[in-house]
Formats: C-alpha cells, structure tokens, sequence
C-alpha cells in the first residue's frame, strides 16, 4: 500500500492542501490549512491506510493519529 500524502503548500496568495494534484481546503491562514490535512488524513488512518503530511517551509516529521 502506498503512502498517501497530504500537502500544505501557498497557492495564489492563500494556503491550501494538495493531494494527487487535487487542490482543497483554501484558506488565508496556514495553521487552518494544517488543520485540514490533519482532518484528512486521520480519516485516511482510520481505513488503515499510511499517510504523511508536508508542510511547506517546514522540515521534519509529523504523524497523524486517527
């Protein structure tokens, strides 16, 4: 199974999650659009799958709990 992964990134001016090419979640403030990858990736972990959230200009790790 692979790793789905969610990506917080800036996007005209505005923060977003990029997923497979898909934008969603648009928001002014980044911790809003964070908190929209965290959202959808525990319900990605609650069906069992892997999951890994990038956030950018951030480096480092952060796992996801269902």
């Amino acid at each position: 199974m692979s790793t789905m992964i969610f990506s917080v990134i800036r996007n005209d001016g505005a923060w977003v999650v990029e997923h497979e090419g898909a934008l969603t979640n648009r928001s002014r403030d980044k911790n809003e659009a964070n908190a929209a990858a965290s959202k959808l990736a525990r319900a990605a972990i609650s069906q069992g799958r892997l999951v890994q959230i990038r956030v950018e200009g951030e480096s480092g790790y952060y796992v996801a709990k269902a």
